[in-house]
């Protein structure tokens, strides 16, 4: 394995092995409160050092990657499933209503930022976190139509679906078991890219108050609150937005290492 991958695997294992690790262990309570240790640097007691409230910031780091990674796997899990079928519905119907309703519909929602889609639902329903895997859900669905859609037209024009066609499958039944098959390395893909867009959603969300509510803890309402203290105590405000650097970096090139892996074409070409 190159570096680029490696490196993006163990910084995408070490933010993943933090939030498993924290549904059941932190050094602190991530919401315990202890005025009298406010802004302490990092120490033996504290390595991360503690924001303006006590609280431990490694502990509410360790909480807030599962928070984010909680958001972002379920707004990936809401635009595959919806937006796989709606790609594989369209290229299926190609040049007909069905594609062009599918697709106009995407342009629609595509005019919408997660953002705006957020203020929207929070509007009727409030801010949470749930609303924000909504929000973002929503967003992916188009994006993973139109990968979905692209990659499946030319493998429709190829001789074994011609075959499968004459077979007597229908559409339907030759997009579950030929298509999708065959363009699912690029979906891998296209999820590993939405995972560390919806970390980064998540947190943009949280920042402007709109994602996880307190006592939740989240790295973008960390860096909000850190905001203030930036010349104060600058750990405070670094320590999140590394995390999420660090998290968006590594899944990026686990997308790239994953793939040079499951395209035969680059593997050719090495």
């Amino acid at each position: 394995m190159r570096i680029g991958p490696a490196l993006g695997a163990a910084l995408a294992g070490l933010a993943l092995s933090a939030a498993v690790l924290s549904a059941f262990w932190t050094p602190y309570d991530a919401g315990l409160m202890a005025i009298a240790d406010k802004l302490q640097p990092p120490s033996g007691a504290h390595w991360f050092g503690t924001d303006h409230f006590g609280r431990d910031i490694l502990s509410m780091a360790m909480a807030g990657a599962r928070t984010s990674m909680a958001v972002a796997l379920v707004a990936v899990a809401i635009g595959m499933g919806l937006g796989v079928p709606l790609g594989l519905l369209a290229a299926a119907r190609r040049g007909t209503w069905t594609d062009e309703i599918v697709m106009r519909g995407n342009d629609l929602i595509f005019a919408f930022p997660s953002l705006v889609i957020a203020i929207l639902i929070t509007a009727v329903w409030g801010p949470s976190a749930l609303n924000a895997m909504v929000a973002i859900g929503i967003f992916n669905v188009p994006v993973f139509a139109r990968v979905t859609r692209g990659a499946a037209l030319p493998v429709w024009v190829l001789d074994y679906i011609r075959a499968a066609r004459v077979a007597g499958k229908g559409a339907g039944l030759i997009s579950v078991q030929h298509i999708l098959p065959n363009i699912a390395g690029l979906l891998i893909v296209q999820a590993t890219i939405q995972f560390s867009l919806g970390i980064l959603a998540e947190a943009g969300l949280s920042y402007v108050g709109l994602g996880a509510q307190p006592p939740t803890p989240s790295w973008g309402r960390m860096l909000a609150e850190a905001q203030t203290m930036v010349a104060l105590a600058p750990h405070v405000a670094v320590i999140p937005g590394l995390c999420i650097v660090l998290t968006v970096l590594g899944l990026n090139l686990l997308g790239d290492g994953l793939r040079d892996a499951l395209d035969p074409r680059l593997r050719v070409r090495r």
